[in-house]
């Protein structure tokens, strides 16, 4: 079933791309910048032209390589820093995550993209977390201790809130900033969709190479069988309902998706938020309809499940075509690429999950799958009219606040509802690049540009260091070796980690300016 369920949603999510990618990848680049694809696409650039760009680039994978396996490897400090202040009113907290590839990202989309972000982070945890717990004062909150009685507001920490409030407030900002996102591209998005289905039956050999995509009839048939078979299989308990339900929000996020990613990377892709916001939507469809009790709540996560796997796919796919466009791809080969890729991922998808389920079982303490229980949650919530609709409506018409200002709302939206740990070190990215970009000792513009160029350059390296390293460490921990060295710090790793991961962290950046420095006059 779990192979089923990912092929299927895989094949969407490349699928629906396929006619967004002129009006996303195409027609808005410069404006979405897609980092990971950009990222890619510079390390393959300088690959092939070598001299001082392919230094640059090996540089930043070497020293974020060396970096990731200190800090997640060797564990010398922690990759992510926290500070929370607690006392007997309120409660907050703040921090981030000292990595590499988030700096980098920051870099590559500028300063206001990642200031948009970072609003949002200070908006749920250093507004609203305070608030929560302030004007909750010692009233019982809905969080339980292990005795099972109700913790007061004011003695909640940080991450507790945001758990169980922040994040439904932030997932109605994310359903409401997607929605308002795709209504001022629906033009453009109706536009190319004329264009891609004037393509039908046309020979795609034809044209120029690099705007060839997998025809229409393809892509219309592909959706079509797919739809059936998510109905006709056995093991994908899904109804026709489920199956119309699945093709139009699976195109409406897999939109969203690829925007988002295309403003602040995968990583940072906010594909819970949008499956939160499928599930309410589904589960709400099946009760009305009479679908109710066990086989409502599973046919509607079955649902949501297909639909998170879409997004997901679609916003990987659209950093792939973007890597693609810039280096000159044939875009229809990409997409077949990405379709046999979806069904090698399913099947080890499905092994990986089957071994781990045996071995510990989901919702143990070993794997407890917070993700799975949120969904869960949201469903018995739907179902049994206990889900928190409030949160979800204020966060909604904060996304509505923030457009009437004219601010971004996708970019605002994404930073209210991720942890500020994410959106802090973005920040930080695009505060550097800003600096660069302003700096007044540049001999000429063209000196700066080089300047601005380097960064980018390096902060490609640092992204595609960060991951090379993380597959490593996947694989010693696989063969269950031990290379953890925080036992130095004896029982202050935190208090201590804390600073040393800042002061890492810093000493990281500062690499990053060195390189634009010395680059000024290249």
């Amino acid at each position: 079933m779990i192979a089923a369920v990912a092929v299927c949603g895989g094949f969407l999510g490349v699928f629906f791309m396929i006619p967004l990618r002129t009006a996303l990848i195409v027609e808005e680049h410069g404006v979405l910048p897609y980092p990971e694809g950009t990222a890619c696409a510079e390390v393959l650039l300088a690959g092939e032209e070598g001299g001082d760009k392919s230094k640059v680039v090996f540089a930043g994978l070497g020293i974020a390589a060396v970096y990731k396996f200190i800090a997640d490897g060797l564990s010398l400090f922690p990759s992510e820093v926290n500070f929370d202040i607690q006392n007997e009113t309120y409660t907050c907290g703040i921090g981030m995550d000292v990595l590499p590839a988030l700096a980098g990202v920051g870099y590559i989309c500028g300063l206001k993209i990642s200031s948009y972000m970072f609003a949002g982070g200070i908006l749920s945890y250093l507004v609203l977390i305070p608030a929560i717990s302030y004007f909750g004062g010692d009233t019982a909150s809905a969080i339980v201790d292990e005795a099972g009685n109700a913790i007061p507001f004011n003695q909640l920490d940080p991450g507790s809130i945001w758990s169980q409030y922040i994040r439904y407030i932030g997932a109605g900002a994310v359903a409401a900033g997607g929605i308002i996102s795709l209504i001022k591209t629906l033009p453009t998005m109706v536009k190319t969709f004329k264009q891609a289905v004037g393509g039908i039956g046309k020979n795609v050999s034809g044209g120029v190479r690099t705007q060839q995509d997998i025809s229409m009839r393809v892509v219309l048939v592909g959706i079509i069988l797919i739809a059936v078979a998510m109905v006709l299989i056995p093991s994908i308990p899904v109804s026709p309902a489920g199956a119309v339900i699945i093709i139009i929000a699976g195109f409406f996020f897999a939109t969203v998706s690829s925007r988002m990613v295309g403003l602040v990377g995968s990583s940072n892709n906010p594909v819970s938020g949008m499956a939160i916001a499928t599930l309410i939507i589904t589960t709400a469809v099946f009760k009305a309809t009479g679908t109710t009790g066990a086989a409502g709540m599973i046919a509607a996560i079955t649902v949501g499940t297909i639909i998170c796997i879409i997004a997901a796919i679609a916003g990987d796919t659209s950093q792939d075509l973007k890597s693609g466009y810039i280096v000159g791809a044939t875009p229809r080969l990409q997409q077949m690429g990405e379709i046999l890729g979806c069904i090698v991922a399913a099947i080890a998808i499905g092994g990986v999950m089957y071994l781990l389920n045996a071995a510990w079982g989901f919702g143990s303490e070993a794997i407890p799958a917070p993700q799975a229980s949120l969904m869960k949650m949201v469903v018995e919530g739907v179902m049994g009219g206990t889900l928190p609709w409030t949160l979800i409506f204020m966060g909604a018409f904060v996304a509505v606040a923030v457009e009437v200002l004219g601010i971004p709302v996708l970019a605002f939206a994404i930073g209210l509802y991720l942890p500020i740990h994410l959106s802090a070190p973005i920040f930080v990215g695009g505060l550097i690049r800003s600096y660069v970009e302003n700096k007044k000792k540049f001999a000429s513009e063209e000196a700066r540009k080089n300047a601005v160029d380097a960064g980018i350059l390096y902060s490609s390296g640092m992204i595609a260091g960060e991951g090379l390293v993380g597959i490593l460490l996947a694989v010693i921990a696989v063969f269950g070796v031990d290379i953890n060295m925080s036992s130095i710090y004896g029982d202050n790793f935190m208090a201590i980690g804390n600073w040393v991961g800042l002061i890492a962290f810093a000493a990281l950046l500062a690499t990053l300016n060195y390189v634009c420095r010395n680059k000024k006059s290249a």
